[in-house]
């Protein structure tokens, strides 16, 4: 497995087959069931009359836009990325896809996964890897100390779990 922790300015691409699947799923979805009802609706709109007052029709062409510019990023963003889809050999090291559990000075713990950037989401524990944390702890092991500069200051935290689930391919 590759180091994902690159340069200050690197922005890795990677994602997990979870995450992959989730943005696959969102459009297959908008193409195959949300843009068909829009362009149906937006017909049924455009066949009561007047155009450039009818509120659904207007509406309707706005959501076929969002919609297409969605679909759009989707198939792009798709084709940019790396599917991390096996451990790490090293997995007493903190890489992409690991649950990570820290400790603040505080003795609050808290864990991450670190996940790419397209479905990172703190509520899941979802880190993005671009994150300055993540960053940090990318390659460290058990038991070391993390300092990161926040925006009120140095933020020195602890690791003191280290777990990898396993992928399914």
């Amino acid at each position: 497995m590759t180091n994902a922790s690159g340069s200050a300015g690197a922005r890795v691409r990677y994602i997990t087959p979870d995450g992959e699947r989730a943005l696959r799923d969102e459009l297959q979805y908008l193409w195959k069931i949300k843009r068909p009802e829009v362009t149906q609706a937006v017909r049924e709109a455009a066949a009561q009359g007047d155009r450039s007052e009818n509120a659904e029709y207007i509406y309707g062409k706005k959501q076929l836009r969002e919609i297409d510019r969605r679909v759009r990023f989707l198939s792009k963003r798709l084709d940019e990325l790396t599917v991390v889809d096996r451990l790490p050999e090293d997995q007493s090291r903190v890489y992409f896809g690991a649950w990570v559990t820290v400790e603040d000075e505080a003795g609050d713990e808290q864990r991450y996964r670190l996940v790419g950037a397209d479905e990172f989401d703190l509520g899941k524990g979802y880190l993005s890897i671009n994150a300055p944390l993540a960053r940090a702890l990318v390659g460290k092991h058990l038991d070391d100390e993390v300092s990161v500069k926040t925006p009120e200051g140095w933020k020195t935290v602890l690791i003191t779990g280290i777990h990898y689930a396993a992928t399914v391919s």
